[in-house]
């Protein structure tokens, strides 16, 4: 016969199931990156370049495959999603009832949080910065330049050591809201098919989503991602602002920057962390003969890009925890 739960132990139990996954997930992050043979994300990749290499000629037909490109590949990332969250919750149910609610709660945990580190890369990111930021020490802009090229893929050959060590912390601070905040935002949506639909959509953009040769086939990829970066970009300054001070920053002109130039890039979203990170740190994030950002009060050293890993380290940290705050909240309102 089965003891009666007492009410205590079910509000833990129901506290730990919202939580664990998101903090099994930040965990498993700092161990490292999944091998690509098993990453979902590469699989991603290998699956776009397989629809991309079927794609029309014409422009107008490219413009209709692009679009009809996220939905034919949508399956391959929101079923194994959907499948791991529904064996997670059947794992559960079969190991409390045989009597053991605590261990079927840590089970499923383990394999929703498990499943759940693919889709973002928050260690990764700060790992990137850390190259970039050891090669501009030694006076090694060649190093720079290459250890550059995890993070953007502009051309890199002219770009002097300051413009180098900016390139490096505008896009510390549009990843981490591209692989860190949208990803959690979208778990704490829709559970692990969000943050994997999101992340899907999201390789699209980073694929195809170009001017130039991509101009048709992946307009429809660029605007769906634009649609889904809306609220996670002004998510993460607002945390670039308010987190300010603990990485170094002024907040109040991080604030200020945000409001006052957040619109100047080309993208909907990018320019609003990349604004409040130049902010905060009181420098001038500039892309020749595309936009500039933020006052040049100081000079971009090797040391503003220490700051900028800390901040990636704070706003990802601090969306981790504001997403297990909001779902014991949810779950608790029920």
């Amino acid at each position: 016969m089965m003891k009666t739960q007492h009410p205590g132990e079910h509000v833990r139990i129901l506290a730990l199931r919202e939580t664990a996954p998101l903090l099994i997930a930040f965990g498993v992050d700092m161990l490292g990156e999944p091998s690509p043979a098993i990453h979902p994300v590469v699989w991603y990749g290998k699956l776009i370049r397989a629809l991309e290499s079927r794609a029309p000629r014409t422009p107008r037909a490219q413009l209709l495959y692009g679009l009809c490109m996220p939905l034919l590949a949508a399956p391959a990332a929101l079923l194994p999603a959907y499948l791991i969250e529904m064996g997670g919750r059947e794992l559960r149910t079969l190991v409390r009832r045989r009597g053991y609610p605590l261990a079927g709660e840590v089970l499923s945990a383990l394999l929703k949080g498990g499943s759940l580190k693919p889709f973002f890369a928050l260690r990764m990111l700060v790992l990137a910065g850390r190259s970039i930021r050891h090669a501009l020490e030694r006076h090694d802009l060649p190093a720079a330049r290459l250890a550059l090229l995890h993070l953007v893929s502009r051309d890199r050959s002219d770009l002097s050591e300051e413009l180098v060590a900016a390139a490096a912390i505008e896009s510390l601070a549009e990843n981490v809201s591209d692989s860190v905040v949208a990803p959690v935002f979208y778990y704490l949506l829709w559970g692990l098919p969000g943050a994997a639909a999101y992340r899907l959509f999201n390789t699209f953009d980073s694929m195809i989503g170009y001017h130039g040769h991509y101009e048709y086939l992946g307009k429809a990829a660029a605007r769906l991602d634009d649609i889904l970066n809306l609220l996670p970009s002004r998510l993460t300054a607002l945390l670039i602002i308010a987190l300010a001070p603990l990485f170094g920053g002024n907040r109040r002109s991080a604030y200020r920057i945000w409001r006052r130039d957040a619109g100047k890039t080309e993208s909907p979203n990018a320019g609003h962390p990349m604004a409040a990170a130049a902010g905060a740190f009181e420098i001038q994030l500039e892309k020749v003969n595309f936009y500039r950002l933020g006052d040049a009060s100081t000079r971009i050293t090797p040391a503003h890009i220490r700051q900028a890993e800390r901040m990636v380290q704070w706003v990802g940290g601090s969306m981790f925890l504001l997403a297990a705050l909001v779902k014991i909240c949810l779950r608790f309102r029920r």
